[in-house]
């Protein structure tokens, strides 16, 4: 049970870039800076995948409405992602079986997963491509800064974690209203019954 922190905390941080995940644990294990790193997240292929495809994702997460095509495709990827690095996680240890951890770790990353596309549908409504740059780099910064406070507090790390999802979710409830709207320009948009831009730039 002691493994849960970190795997909590992993799989809440995948929802959000399961690449930046892959790739910083990997590169926590090979430098030896931890000895709780799974060897399959060592090898020099797995890092090389994750971190092509974290460049692509630093890209793609920053443009407006390619975002959230990006969050489309990953709906499934991120919380797969969750449940395979947290049960490579449980593996080095007898204390939390494989199937108990990849399902804590992959529905985490789900819920996560779901507030991160939430909020960027919020965004949307109004897309300047700023908004999303600066969305994003801050994700990347927390991801990053959860992860590696994981690595040597897993504790204070899944409190954060935790605490950083609380607020998604309350912030999903408070823009509702923004999501809705961006989801129902999204369908008129795929029905080629987009309304016309009025002089002030916004959409009725």
């Amino acid at each position: 049970m002691s493994l849960l922190p970190l795997i909590f905390t992993a799989g809440w941080a995948s929802g959000i870039n399961a690449y930046a995940v892959v790739l910083l644990f990997g590169l926590f294990g090979v430098t030896g800076l931890s000895d709780e790193v799974p060897e399959g997240l060592q090898r020099t292929d797995v890092l090389i995948a994750a971190g092509v495809l974290f460049l692509i994702e630093a890209v793609a997460d920053k443009v407006p409405y390619l975002d959230t095509f990006w969050d489309t495709l990953h709906t499934v990827v991120r919380p797969a992602a969750g449940a395979v690095v947290a049960a490579l996680i449980a593996g080095s240890d007898d204390s939390l079986s494989q199937l108990a951890a990849a399902a804590v770790g992959g529905t985490t990353a789900l819920v996560s997963h779901l507030v991160k596309a939430g909020l960027r549908m919020a965004i949307n409504t109004s897309p300047e491509p700023a908004s999303n740059i600066v969305t994003s780099a801050v994700e990347d910064l927390a991801v990053a800064g959860v992860i590696t406070l994981a690595i040597f507090h897993p504790v204070a790390a899944a409190l954060v974690a935790g605490l950083l999802l609380l607020t998604g979710l309350v912030l999903i409830m408070l823009l509702a209203s923004r999501i809705r709207r961006y989801r129902r320009r999204r369908r008129e948009r795929r029905a080629g019954r987009v309304p016309a831009v009025g002089a002030d730039g916004n959409r009725p």
